[in-house]
């Protein structure tokens, strides 16, 4: 049976693949395993048109076993997460696909500490919806109440706007990706005294993404050149990445993030240990920009609860990956975008220099992804030719360069990266493997 729960929750095209009887079903299953009867879980949401029959189902599958359910509505991811760990519940749900468009949806789980679940409890999660028959059925007082918080979106609007310094004067463009940023952002950084041009604020359940947000910033990087901002930020649907936009228009990258903290805590001395958690796909260049200064990368594989992971397990400051999670230990235990936002705009004022002037001191290589839709792209390592195709790649690569193959847990598609310090020999090679696997993995 494949695995119900990928990297980062459970997604699919809603009504299709997501339905409301597997969200019930979830929902039975994880109020069981969290909790049961007497305890809390809040929901969150992003704005997608499914949200709402997706939120109902799952609410009503915590409530069958027990539990009650507080419903917060449209927030960010890591508010949720914040929720999570500051209200008085047992654990939060979010209902979003994150940067994927407006079709797909996903439910993904924090317990009451704001973490993501460990792979454990997610796979006794689904155990538990396999025995859905034995499941507690209560009825009368025994059944959870479901009510609306949806006031709490301002707790963790004021969390940030705690964290966030003056910046009169700082012109800022925000790209809130008509998904769950688009109100809390603008209010944040407006708090904070900034100058705030709002692009993409205005969702209707089915642009959320649409040619905008973090995979998407070719509007936000026109609109800070036109307007002659000093920065811009791009937020993903369910605002837990961000990519960075320089004042002349050049997309940053999480990597840059981690470099332009790294490289300000260790030159004052406040870099402790000295080194950065990222995963398989930070670039090659970023590690080689850290050790100039002595610090080093530790890797996870993707996903920012393995990042999270790490950090907590070595009790490193930072940690992230190039798609635009980044964390920071001290205030948050999940990538958030806002946070991440604000503290770029704290470091470029400490440091006194233009964000484009910072990132000429952080090295990138040139590095090719290509994302193949192939049907058996999980047994990828069992199909001999396309596994003889990648040792024979890596060989070429040697020590000039990097291979991460991998199948996305988010999307229907095989990720092949190619990362060399040469940019011809990474493009040739990553389109070479593209093009077996969509013949040996079809």
């Amino acid at each position: 049976m494949t695995r119900l729960f990928g990297t980062d929750g459970v997604r699919g095209v809603a009504n299709l693949d997501l339905t409301p009887e597997l969200a019930l079903g979830l929902g039975r299953a994880a109020g069981h395993v969290l909790g049961g009867p007497g305890h809390s879980v809040i929901i969150g949401r992003d704005t997608r048109r499914s949200g709402r029959m997706l939120e109902s189902a799952l609410a009503a599958g915590l409530c069958s076993v027990g539990m009650d359910v507080r419903l917060v509505g449209h927030i960010p991811t890591p508010g949720l997460a914040y929720l999570a760990r500051t209200e008085d519940v047992v654990a939060g749900a979010v209902i979003s696909a994150s940067h994927n468009p407006a079709p797909d949806n996903g439910i993904k789980f924090f317990d009451h500490g704001g973490l993501k679940l460990p792979d454990a409890t997610e796979d006794r999660i689904e155990a538990a919806m396999e025995q859905d028959a034995t499941l507690p059925r209560p009825t009368e007082g025994g059944i959870g109440l479901i009510g609306d918080v949806r006031g709490l979106v301002k707790k963790y609007e004021d969390f940030l706007g705690g964290l966030a310094p003056k910046f009169e004067g700082v012109r800022v463009v925000l790209d809130c990706a008509n998904g769950a940023t688009y109100r809390v952002a603008p209010a944040v950084f407006a708090r904070a005294g900034a100058d705030v041009l709002t692009l993409f604020d205005t969702p209707d359940g089915a642009n959320i993404n649409l040619g905008c947000g973090a995979t998407a910033p070719a509007a936000l990087q026109k609109a800070v050149v036109e307007h002659k901002a000093d920065v811009g930020f791009a937020f993903d649907g369910d605002g837990d990445r961000v990519m960075t936009v320089d004042g002349t228009g050049t997309v940053l990258d999480g990597d840059f993030v981690l470099a332009l903290a790294a490289r300000h805590f260790a030159k004052h001395g406040k870099l402790d240990p000295k080194l950065v958690v990222g995963t398989v796909m930070t670039n090659g260049g970023l590690e080689a920009t850290l050790a100039r200064d002595g610090i080093g990368l530790i890797r996870t594989q993707v996903g920012d609860r393995y990042v999270w992971e790490e950090l907590d397990k070595r009790k490193a400051q930072f940690g992230g990956e190039p798609s635009g999670h980044v964390i920071f230990r001290e205030f948050t235990t999940t990538g958030d975008g806002i946070l991440t936002a604000l503290e770029v705009l704290r470091l470029m004022r400490d440091e006194g220099r233009s964000l484009a002037e910072l990132a000429r001191e952080v090295e990138r290589w040139p590095q090719i992804t290509k994302n193949v839709m192939a049907p058996r792209r999980r047994e990828w390592k069992d199909v001999t030719r396309f596994s003889s195709a990648v040792r024979d790649a890596e060989t070429e690569l040697g020590t000039a360069g990097r291979l991460v193959v991998r199948a996305s847990g988010t999307e229907p598609v095989l990720r092949i990266t190619v990362e060399a310090r040469d940019d011809a020999m990474a493009r040739r090679i990553a389109e070479s493997l593209a093009a077996e696997a969509m013949e040996a993995l079809a």
